[in-house]
């Protein structure tokens, strides 16, 4: 890949958002490891979801910082999941990976909630899909990122991030 390309990258969201489906779809695409962050979510957060209780920014915290690291030691670069909703979080990833990118990829509440219904197996119920849109930040002017409709197909939504990955702007 070239030099001007982003090489660290979250997949921001909110839950049911498809940044799992989407960072798989992209990481070949642009030749980076994908990692799901619910992976790196202590059991007490996972616990804590899956009781129907939204996570507070303590919980979070030692969640971001972990997300932050673990993209910091990819010298190469890669790519993570992570909801990343308010901009304190990015901010405190940025601490740890100054360079990291954000694709968003965003819908209205109504198309993600009928996702969440229909998603088995995870631990974030979709009674929670509300918390998470109240504590959304949109990227702010000064953060690099770009916004992503997640009404269209994974293949387009995967094209064109890499597409503005590999542009590197």
């Amino acid at each position: 890949m070239d030099q001007h390309c982003f090489r660290h990258i979250v997949v921001m969201g909110v839950s049911g958002s498809g940044k799992t489906t989407v960072g798989e779809a992209l990481s070949p695409l642009i030749g980076l490891e994908y990692r799901d962050g619910d992976d790196m979510h202590p059991q007490a957060n996972i616990d804590k979801m899956a009781a129907g209780i939204p996570l507070n920014d303590a919980d979070r915290e030692p969640w971001l910082k972990q997300i932050g690291q673990w993209l910091a030691d990819k010298p190469d670069g890669a790519m993570v999941g992570c909801s990343a909703l308010k901009r304190k979080y990015r901010d405190l990833i940025r601490e740890y990976c100054p360079g990291v990118v954000f694709v968003h990829v965003h819908g209205d509440f109504d198309v993600l909630h009928e996702r969440m219904q229909h998603r088995p197996g995870h631990f974030m119920p979709a009674s929670l899909l509300q918390s998470q849109f109240d504590t959304l930040e949109p990227l702010e002017e000064d953060e690099t990122g770009r916004v992503f409709d997640v009404t269209r197909p994974v293949e387009e939504i995967a094209q064109e991030a890499a597409s503005w990955i590999k542009a590197g702007a």
